[in-house]
């Protein structure tokens, strides 16, 4: 049984979920039992994990401002677990008293060596999924996909013996990128700017899609552009979005939790998108981006990106309407799209989530291979 812990909800967004569902159907197809255990915050995807076959365990959402989440120490990622740790790590243990567990995976910037140590005793190998290098852990395997990560950043916060699995390599992406992959990388050898894939995040709580489409209407794009815009059914400014959209002079379409993403970025020419997990998605099939950095653990990603040649960034969302025109047209330099492909293109393959299966079964067999 591998069981993982990881929350969604409109604060933290729906990457740290998604890319666990995306291990959990990898480990399913090699026979792994697999279930969740998630806090009821909303947009807590319950509904999504159930229905996609696993059990979820909902640990019960608090509202109180004044909890002391971490010792009296100001932490901006612990309020995201919205009770003490000690608290999480109790009904966690509960929660793992019904079966004997193999794995547990965790897969939340909330927690670090302490919750692990304590709920760790119940469980026979812990993995961390995490992209800060900020906190102790107490596993026995670490995977942090973010480009421009090396092993020694997490020297002192692992136990020596702990396998480290670091950079785009091990990127936990679903296997239709892989399999989209050849077909991409071809479709990208003359590139046109026709068709452009927006997507900010499942929830993007401030509405940068907004400003993206303000941006792009103040752009000199021609008409004939196609505008592909992608949203959570969560997203706050839904409607507000939909509206905008058809008021524009491009094509402009607004699909709500869509399934064909590898599918959607195979047609796109360009993507505008947040600087997150999904860039992984886009590199495995060539696509250039700009990026739009949402959050502070988004910076030294977008800026390995930018320097790879595979993207552009905005790094201000504030500040998207007025600089997006400028950025669309600079990439109308003769061959700088197809640069940019190639470059993507050489950081992850598609194929990071049967690498990380792999280790993980290693390790249990008591050996260790990556």
């Amino acid at each position: 049984m591998v069981v993982f812990r990881a929350d969604a909800s409109v604060q933290i967004g729906t990457g740290h979920v998604m890319r666990c569902l995306t291990l959990a159907d990898e480990l399913t197809r090699h026979g792994h039992s697999c279930r969740f255990i998630c806090r009821e915050h909303p947009g807590h995807l319950g509904d999504l994990i159930a229905s996609k076959g696993y059990r979820v365990d909902l640990l019960p959402a608090r509202n109180d401002n004044d909890l002391d989440m971490h010792g009296g120490k100001t932490d901006h990622y612990a309020t995201w677990l919205g009770v003490s740790w000690e608290e999480d790590a109790r009904e966690t243990l509960e929660a793992l008293s019904l079966q004997t567990t193999d794995w547990l995976v965790v897969d939340h910037y909330a927690l670090d060596v302490n919750w692990e140590r304590l709920v760790g005793k119940a469980v026979s190998n812990v993995m961390v999924i995490d992209d800060l290098a900020n906190r102790a852990h107490e596993c026995a395997l670490l995977m942090d996909q973010n480009l421009g990560r090396v092993p020694s950043d997490y020297d002192d916060l692992l136990p020596e013996e702990c396998s480290r699995l670091i950079g785009p390599r091990y990127a936990l992406l679903r296997p239709e990128f892989s399999e989209c992959r050849d077909r991409g990388l071809k479709h990208r050898e003359q590139p046109e700017l026709k068709r452009i894939l927006i997507s900010l995040g499942g929830v993007d709580q401030a509405n940068v899609t907004g400003r993206v489409l303000d941006g792009l209407s103040a752009s000199a794009l021609p008409a004939s552009t196609e505008l592909d815009i992608i949203l959570g059914a969560s997203a706050p400014f839904l409607a507000e979005v939909q509206q905008q959209a058809a008021r524009m002079r491009f094509k402009a379409t607004v699909s709500v939790n869509v399934k064909d993403m590898a599918e959607r970025m195979y047609l796109a020419d360009l993507s505008i998108g947040a600087a997150g997990g999904t860039s992984w998605e886009r590199c495995s099939l060539g696509l250039p981006a700009v990026l739009v950095v949402l959050a502070e653990n988004q910076v030294a990603g977008a800026k390995a990106l930018l320097e790879s040649g595979a993207a552009k960034t905005i790094s201000d969302p504030e500040q998207l309407a007025s600089l997006l025109p400028s950025v669309l047209a600079g990439l109308a330099e003769p061959g700088l799209l197809y640069r940019m492909s190639e470059s993507a293109a050489g950081i992850t393959d598609g194929k990071g989530v049967l690498r990380v299966v792999k280790a993980m079964s290693a390790i249990s067999r008591g050996g260790e291979e990556q």
